[in-house]
Formats: C-alpha cells, sequence, structure tokens
C-alpha cells in the first residue's frame, strides 16, 4: 500500500489544507496518510522547519508548502502501478 506523509507543525493553515486536499484522493487511490507533526522535534524542525507541510509519498520528497493536484495523482498512479 502506497504511504502519504505529511510532515506539520502545530497550528498550520497550510498543513490543515494540504492534508485536505490529500485525503480528497482516497476516493482515486488506496493509500494511508501519516502526519508527522515536527513541533519540538529539534531534528524535524531543522530538516523541514521552513518548508511545512512536506509531502512525501512512500518516502520520497513529493511537494511542500502547497499540494500540486495534477502532480499529485500522476505520482499516485505511479506508485499504485508499482505495488500491483
Amino acid at each position: 500500500m502506497v504511504l502519504v506523509t505529511i510532515y506539520s507543525r502545530s497550528g498550520c493553515h497550510l498543513c490543515d489544507v494540504a492534508l485536505s486536499e490529500i485525503e480528497k484522493f482516497k476516493s482515486e487511490f488506496d493509500f494511508n496518510i501519516e502526519k508527522i507533526l515536527i513541533d519540538e522535534n529539534l531534528e524535524l524542525e531543522k530538516k523541514y522547519g521552513e518548508e511545512v507541510p512536506v509531502i512525501l509519498i512512500n518516502g520520497k520528497p513529493h511537494d511542500f508548502f502547497r499540494i500540486d493536484k495534477d502532480r499529485f495523482r500522476n505520482a499516485m498512479q505511479k506508485e499504485s502501478r508499482q505495488r500491483q
């Protein structure tokens, strides 16, 4: 199964929007969503602090700040085909 990871922080409006947009794709694709808060994690803050939300698909960086819906759909189609 495809795993979409979102690195986020508490109270992040862009993170909430990104999560909402990604959840809309659940009707098209079978995938799990993992939300990881970077708050109070110095390593994650250093790595992702200025770019949240950061979206990974199966551990590979995909987007940050905003979701490009067409690009996300294409990436999900590719990942889904590879899992068959």
